[in-house]
């Protein structure tokens, strides 16, 4: 994974080498500034992630060189470093673009955690985010694997990472200088797949107006991903079979064997084993592909993940122009309470809305918009959690209801003998009776009371609406 460094901006020599002692033992690389102008030629030339600078310096200070940063690198995180006296400016600096503010003196875990918040995702392209223990320990052991020329298939629910870990094998092996083709088996119509896998020859069939060769031949000295192979139909999995252990491959309408070289990763959503047992996947295809396992957890049990995916969507979807958008405390707890079972899928799903949604510089849970189980409608927790709090609100008012218009029954109307009954002021009684009124209840012993004349077996429930 690579490491974005972090750029240190700090007029005051002593303070500066301080917090650079308490980044260096960090994964990021730390660099240094004394001023400003110092700071944007460093920016200029290596690969900054994240600044932390100083608000109070000379002659550029905190506010005009985060404009500069605006300006010239507008995606930039930009944290400013401020004393107690002068929070109101750092406060006005973040209305102006910074993505957050240290209030002097902090402790060397308050530095780290910032850094961790804005760097911890910032994997290179198609690498895999592993911040979890459990997803740690997997790249570990396919890191390993990786090393092997070993057919490798991993499993794992839709939208885990399946592909992600295959292009990380193919990344790190011997092969990596060579081709990585993938296929979806599940995408390609039946009648077409054969055709597309082992290539074909002119005339091998209508519309066939010219040679192609096959995903085989296209990985040739590379990576072949048979994605969800599972889908694929008995009689071609026979072929595919013979293609694997006899290492060569012949293109439709063709009588000559082409010698292939290259690597087998294939991965599926289900239980192949299972699949076996219902006839649904040759037995021997699958010890030949099962070489080595690989399976990738579902999200809800590496939640570790969680937030550094959420941080690393925004990245990729945030609109440019603009500070990165920041998840509020609320909301980081509300995506590590939640399943996710589209797992990576639905979680950058939800961020993309979540920025379509947001007003300013900061995610709030009225910005989060979930599916339900079933996958519509689309819903806001907020909105859920806030209409039962009305329903329940609106039940516990009836019920409050309820209860003063029995016992004016029971008290013949006397409001003074109800007050002290319910032991509320008369004062109250008259602020509930009128909001009673204004809701179209009919209060006994008024006009409207349709159970006034009524037998005493007629309930004074029917009344409450």
């Amino acid at each position: 994974m690579t490491s974005p460094a972090v750029l240190i901006v700090e007029d005051d020599p002593v303070l500066r080498e301080a917090l650079l002692d308490t980044l260096r033992t960090g994964e990021h690389p730390v660099f240094a500034a004394g001023s400003g102008a110092e700071a944007l030629g460093i920016m200029n030339r290596e690969s900054i992630g994240l600044v932390v600078s100083d608000l109070q310096m000379e002659p550029m200070d905190g506010h005009e060189l985060l404009g500069q940063i605006r300006k010239d690198h507008p995606a930039l995180p930009a944290v400013l470093m401020t004393a107690h006296g002068t929070i109101e400016n750092a406060v006005d600096s973040m209305r102006n673009g910074a993505s957050d503010y240290l209030v002097k003196p902090f402790a060397a875990d308050d530095l780290q955690r910032v850094v961790d918040r804005y760097l911890s995702v910032v994997p290179a392209s198609g690498q895999p985010i592993a911040a979890d223990q459990k997803t740690m320990e997997l790249l570990r052991v396919a890191g390993r694997v990786a090393a092997t020329n070993a057919t490798v298939t991993i499993t794992g629910e839709s939208g885990c990472g399946k592909e992600i870990f295959a292009r990380y094998i193919h990344r790190n092996s011997t092969r990596s200088a060579n081709p990585f083709v993938a296929i979806n088996c599940a995408a390609i119509p039946e009648q077409m797949l054969e055709a597309v896998l082992f290539g074909y020859e002119k005339g091998a069939f209508t519309g066939a107006t010219a040679a192609m060769p096959g995903k085989f031949e296209q990985a040739q000295g590379g990576t072949l991903l048979l994605d969800e192979i599972s889908e694929m139909d008995l009689g071609l999995q026979a072929k595919i079979l013979r293609v694997i252990q006899e290492k060569e491959v012949e293109r439709l309408g063709s009588k000559n064997l082409i010698e292939l070289d290259l690597r087998i990763l294939a991965t599926t959503n289900r239980d192949l084993r299972q699949h076996v047992a219902d006839g649904l996947f040759r037995e021997d295809l699958y010890y030949r592909l099962n070489v080595f396992p690989l399976h990738i957890p579902p999200l809800r049990q590496r939640r570790g993940d969680i937030l550094p995916l959420a941080l690393l969507a925004i990245r990729k979807h945030a609109s440019g122009g603009r500070p990165l958008p920041v998840l509020s405390e609320c909301v980081q707890q509300r995506l590590l309470q939640h399943d996710w079972p589209g797992n990576v899928r639905e979680l950058e799903n939800v961020v993309q809305r979540s920025l379509i949604l947001l007003q300013g510089n900061t995610i709030t849970a009225a910005d989060l918009v979930f599916e339900d189980p079933v996958g519509n409608p689309l819903k806001n927790p907020l909105s859920v959690v806030q209409s039962a709090a009305g329903a329940l609100q609106d039940d516990l008012k009836q019920r409050e209801w309820q209860i003063i218009v029995d016992a004016l029954r029971e008290a013949g109307g006397n409001r003074g003998d109800v007050s002290e009954k319910l032991g509320i002021s008369p004062r109250t009684l008259r602020y509930k009776l009128a909001r009673m009124r204004e809701d179209g209840v009919a209060i006994p012993g008024e006009p409207g009371d349709e159970t006034r004349n009524t037998s005493s077996q007629q309930s004074a429930r029917g009344t409450v609406r």
